[in-house]
């Protein structure tokens, strides 16, 4: 083996780029002497050294990414964009991106593109009421988007912690770049550090779908180490931290787009509010017996975590729990007896607290049978507590 072939095994990815799973040993398809780029390309003076490389092709058999495992070529974090000049995808750029700033309420609002080329698609922006901003790896380009009096600085968005001047913005694009990306899961979380919370994005890749339905073998290039369907982007997305707000194809089929929001928190702050309220309740209800006078009837995982958020450890007799295989143990962290119902008849208390979840009910009626009215049987229902 060359040095050049160790080197390219070496840097071959062993793990799915996306959700990280290990790749399968055997491609489902290999290419031989394919070219080693689709920029770039070899004059005269380099044909001599120019050489085909070999393409291999898996699925990962996790989120089902279609995917080369060659190293990215040299250029990946550059924009090189050719169809952009078209007059017909610039008319239809326009109004695609009108449309996105009406339907989200961006007017004068801040517009990041992430790979923004030659600033191609930010000229299209300005024409719009945003403020548009860009962020491009190739030096030259960026500089050509100053000299046109677009807003840009020189980067590349390669991980969680990547900081853009200016953020945060209020929504981005990133259009035909994330194919080319070796982590994209990273860049998309750099660009979740640097836009606000309740931000939108347009993220577009090439239609791999189209590719399967039309047979298009010839489609695969080192350029593009990803090949996206419809689903396969969708689950890179919120892998990333972002909620599909949709997704379809444009630009006849080629091109999957999808809008995107910011995956926000869920707010648990409820939750503090319920169990402050339901503590109370139960210290109280407890506070109406003698010390060491309440059972409770539960030692599942809710029950065994409401005695540890009350406190109860020394004031609660014992639990009480049907299974076998629980008794003669204790709680974790509270260390109560967990003990057989049997022991409501031999070791009496005055009242019993039953956390039993859905077979509460059921509980219940079997103390109520047992010990009639001697014991007094609350319930814990998700309000609160209830005499039964």
């Amino acid at each position: 083996m060359t040095t050049a072939e160790t080197h390219d095994a070496r840097a071959r990815a062993r793990n799915c780029r996306v959700c990280r799973e290990e790749l399968d040993p055997e491609p489902l398809l290999r290419y031989e002497n394919m070219p080693g780029a689709a920029q770039h390309l070899p004059d005269a003076r380099s044909l001599e050294s120019d050489t085909g490389i070999e393409l291999r092709v898996f699925q990962c058999p996790a989120c089902g990414l279609i995917q080369l495992d060659n190293d990215p070529v040299p250029y990946h974090r550059d924009v090189i964009r050719a169809a952009a000049f078209s007059e017909g995808m610039q008319a239809f750029r326009l109004e695609q991106f009108r449309e996105f700033i009406e339907r989200h309420s961006l007017q004068r609002k801040k517009i990041l593109e992430v790979g923004c080329g030659g600033g191609e698609y930010l000229a299209i922006l300005q024409q719009l009421e945003v403020q548009a901003h860009g962020v491009e790896n190739a030096p030259r380009s960026a500089a050509q988007c100053l000299e046109h009096g677009l807003q840009v600085t020189t980067g590349f968005v390669d991980g969680p912690a990547y900081d853009v001047p200016g953020s945060p913005f209020d929504a981005f694009f990133l259009l035909s770049f994330l194919e080319h990306i070796p982590n994209p899961v990273g860049t998309l979380k750099g660009v979740c550090h640097n836009i606000g919370h309740n931000a939108v994005g347009l993220v577009e890749v090439p239609n791999f779908d189209m590719v399967l339905q039309r047979n298009l073998f010839s489609e695969f290039t080192r350029d593009h180490l990803l090949y996206f369907t419809r689903q396969t982007l969708c689950t890179t997305l919120r892998l990333s931290g972002f909620d599909v707000l949709e997704s379809d194809t444009v630009w006849f089929d080629y091109i999957i787009s999808a809008t995107v929001r910011r995956r926000p928190a869920t707010d648990l702050s409820r939750f503090r509010g319920s169990q402050s309220k339901l503590v109370e309740e139960i210290n109280c209800y407890v506070d109406q017996f003698p010390p060491k006078k309440v059972a409770i009837w539960g030692a599942g995982h809710q029950a065994l975590a409401i005695i540890a958020m009350a406190d109860l450890s020394h004031r609660i007799r014992y639990v009480v729990d049907s299974a076998t295989f629980k008794q003669g143990r204790y709680t974790p962290a509270t260390h109560l007896p967990i003990v057989s119902p049997e022991s409501l008849a031999a070791d009496p208390v005055d009242a019993i607290i039953v956390m039993a979840a859905s077979y509460s009910d059921e509980v219940a009626q079997i103390i109520r049978d047992r010990h009639g009215a001697t014991l007094q049987v609350a319930i814990l229902r998700d309000f609160g507590l209830e005499s039964a």
